[in-house]
């Protein structure tokens, strides 16, 4: 299923690239997407408790609207909220993370809502509105690992420890002394990769943490805090927001939707979505 995922976002956007061949300015984005009465959503769909794939619409599910089943996580409760603020109606389309940020740019996307971090790379890409979670990274390792007691980043010295591709996960792993590990593709491979027993553990956002040691048993995760025990890092870094074209107006009213919803919310949303979230298979 996920093969047929990637083969169709890749197809769309190739097919959305061709389709804006022309420069499409970004300053009618909310004209367009009140014009077609729905604001298209991109994310992986593989990243729970942020976002991911079940069989139905149950717990508030949307059905993706370019493969097969419905997209859940907080990414999409998320999403309801800046779609009614706009008075469209929601759409979620499942994209690999490298083809999330060209398929906005294209205006393939209106937005991305993946747990995506507003860094000073992507910033000069795309814009970002207010945030709408910060975390702190933590590894998640074996129970029985060497590394289960560790208390901070320097307890981990010279372990295989690995990281996703293409986030910021990938450039803290620089920061663990003499790490022995490399970057995989997706969060499926690193959870595959640590029960296995490959490696010793992978970084992830915590609420991930929480997510995936809860649905196994065999699994822990070595609790740091960001600038403290843990990985040295800016809010842009840990922080999660609604990616959108430059120059949309868009951003203005995802930023209202996401200031809108108060922090004890959040809590209870990421809460519900770390309970509901399916195990790693």
């Amino acid at each position: 299923m996920k093969r047929i995922i990637a083969m169709i976002a890749v197809l769309a956007l190739i097919l959305g690239l061709c389709a804006c061949g022309k420069s499409v300015d970004a300053s009618k984005d909310e004209e367009k997407v009140k014009e077609a009465g729905v604001l298209k959503v991109g994310m992986e769909c593989a990243y729970a408790p942020f976002n991911w794939t079940q069989d139905d619409d149950s717990n508030g599910a949307v059905k993706i609207a370019n493969a097969e089943g419905y997209a859940n996580g907080y990414d999409v409760q998320i999403a309801k909220k800046v779609a009614e603020k706009i008075g469209v109606d929601l759409e979620i389309y499942a994209y690999e993370w490298d083809a999330l940020i060209p398929a906005v740019q294209s205006g393939t996307l209106d937005c991305i809502i993946a747990g995506m971090s507003p860094t000073e790379d992507r910033k000069e890409e795309i814009d970002f509105s207010s945030n709408y979670y910060v975390s702190n990274l933590v590894v998640i390792t074996k129970k029985d690992s060497a590394y289960a007691s560790a208390k901070s980043l320097g307890d981990l010295a010279g372990a295989k420890i690995s990281a996703q591709d293409g986030t910021f996960h990938a450039q803290a792993l620089t920061q663990i002394k003499d790490v022995k590990s490399s970057v995989m593709k997706d969060f499926t491979m690193l959870y595959t990769a640590v029960t296995a027993g490959t490696i010793d553990g992978y970084i992830a956002e915590e609420p991930t943490a929480l997510q995936v040691c809860g649905n196994n048993d065999a699994l822990t995760y070595v609790k740091l805090i960001n600038n403290d025990t843990g990985f040295e890092c800016t809010e842009g870094d840990t922080a999660i927001a609604v990616g959108l074209r430059k120059g949309s107006p868009l951003k203005e009213k995802a930023s209202a939707a996401v200031d809108s919803i108060s922090t004890e919310e959040r809590s209870e949303i990421m809460e519900n979505m770390v309970k509901l979230a399916p195990a790693e298979e």
